[in-house]
């Protein structure tokens, strides 16, 4: 093992002179710091311990040599920070920096992860395996573990109160496919689908486990140990009270969390589902690559979907405060997410509307068949006035969004029931359905693995019904 203990001195002079340098901190700037004498004796240390060989990304090319990188060792690393709130007179625990600055220098550097901050609210210590991605929940101690210098937080003015997040539900996964950038989170980019279809894979077995809407409040990127840029402003909060001592009510600030919840009681049985649908997932976006031109075919209709789904779900505030103007353009997102699945390659465009209603009724219990006959029939009437300029019948505000809700539900339970019925093969889906809507006695070839998959992953009613 390294000796690190020169590294650590240095770091530890670094600090002891910080408390002579100006209380100005535009005075005392990362480029301000690398320009004082003292910083020579930093950078040696640094080259003594951690070698460019080891570790390249502390080094930058300079008037022909490769030397350590001002911007990296004491910016990225936050020592330039613990510098100038010494200089200011604050209480630095200056031993815990160095460590924080001799672990930084070290350390292996991390790959660089996707994050997304979600809506909900989620037991302590959560975790959800989610295929590549996984679905957790921090402590304040344990987010200070993300960044360089966790001693740092609650000093600087301005940050992020990590309070706030303690057990808010955080999406990772590693992306090898991006490099470094610290720009800040990346919520609108030029290149690429949005968030919440570029991971859908991620959020589509979570919204399909709870009726409850799920968002994405920011997404950013993160590397561990190194760079955790999550900003105050990223963070939805609200106004809460809460009654003192003496019973006079007390206002904090508190994270929004929307309606998704999970009871600590049902976290093995989410887990359980999840582990299930993911796998189903998986086994059906195999076919993108097949050779086979049904299995292709499948894998685009189910991202498709997915996709269409997501995004309604995003614009979708709470089921009651859905923009007036978006209403149309929801269901029809519902209703291509819909069609996407229950369509077979082999339809003619005869008679389509009558084969989305049966098959997809055929997916549901005998006693709810009339009902969601009843509501696709409505919603591809909708959508094809829509979409082709006519005007829609005036309803009711509440009305259109009582119905643009029981739309949402039934394609989620579409969604979640094609998952588990179709096959990965070959085989269509859609003569399994049409034979099940035409004969009772073919019912059980839709019933029986429905009801299976059930009893095997979970005993939630929201599911099975």
């Amino acid at each position: 093992m390294e000796d690190t203990s020169q590294l650590r001195q240095a770091a530890l002079a670094w600090l002891e002179q910080a408390r002579h340098l100006p209380s100005i901190p535009q005075a005392v700037t990362d480029a301000a710091l690398a320009a004082r004498p003292e910083w020579d004796d930093l950078s040696n240390a640094v080259v003594m311990v951690a070698p460019i060989s080891e570790h390249r990304d502390l080094y930058g090319k300079l008037t022909g040599d490769w030397l350590p990188r001002w911007p990296v060792v004491l910016g990225a690393s936050g020592l330039a920070d613990a510098t100038r709130l010494i200089a200011q007179g604050a209480a630095v625990p200056v031993e815990e920096v160095a460590d924080s600055f001799v672990a930084f220098c070290t350390a292996s550097a991390p790959g660089v992860e996707d994050w997304l901050l979600l809506t909900g609210d989620l037991p302590e210590s959560a975790r959800v395996p989610l295929g590549q991605y996984t679905l957790q929940t921090f402590t304040t101690d344990e987010l200070k573990r993300l960044g360089p210098m966790p001693a740092l937080h609650g000093l600087q003015p301005g940050g992020l109160d990590l309070d706030l997040l303690s057990g808010a539900p955080f999406v990772h996964a590693p992306n090898p496919e991006r490099t470094p950038d610290r720009r800040g989170t990346h919520w609108f980019e030029t290149a690429g689908p949005r968030p919440e279809a570029r991971h859908w894979r991620a959020l589509l077995p979570l919204i399909l486990w709870s009726e409850d809407l799920l968002h994405i409040d920011a997404v950013f990127r993160a590397e561990r140990g190194r760079y955790f840029e999550l900003n105050r402003n990223d963070v939805p909060t609200t106004i809460d009270t809460v009654a003192s001592r003496h019973g006079t009510p007390v206002e904090f600030e508190a994270r929004k969390t929307g309606s998704f919840y999970l009871a600590p009681a049902d976290l093995p049985r989410m887990q359980a589902f999840c582990y299930a649908v993911t796998a189903k997932i998986d086994a059906v976006m195999a076919g993108a690559t097949s050779g086979r031109t049904l299995p292709r075919k499948r894998a685009r209709r189910l991202e498709r979907a997915a996709r269409h789904l997501l995004q309604a779900y995003q614009r979708t505030t709470s089921d009651n405060e859905v923009w007036e103007q978006e209403i149309d353009e929801l269901h029809l997102g519902y209703v291509i997410a819909l069609e996407a699945l229950i369509a077979s390659p082999n339809d003619k465009h005869d008679g389509i509307s009558k084969k989305m209603q049966a098959r997809t009724a055929a997916l549901f219990p005998s006693a709810l068949r009339e009902l969601v006959t009843k509501a696709v029939r409505e919603a591809y009437n909708a959508r094809s006035l829509y979409v082709h300029g006519d005007l829609l019948k005036e309803r009711e505000g509440s009305e259109r969004q009582t119905e643009l809700r029981a739309l949402r539900l039934i394609v989620r339970q579409v969604v979640l029931r094609w998952l588990i019925l179709t096959p990965h093969d070959t085989e269509d889906l859609a003569p399994r359905l049409d034979a099940a809507a035409d004969c009772r006695s073919c019912e059980q070839a839709i019933d029986e693995p429905l009801r299976t998959f059930f009893e095997e992953v979970t005993t939630r009613d929201d599911i099975r019904s």
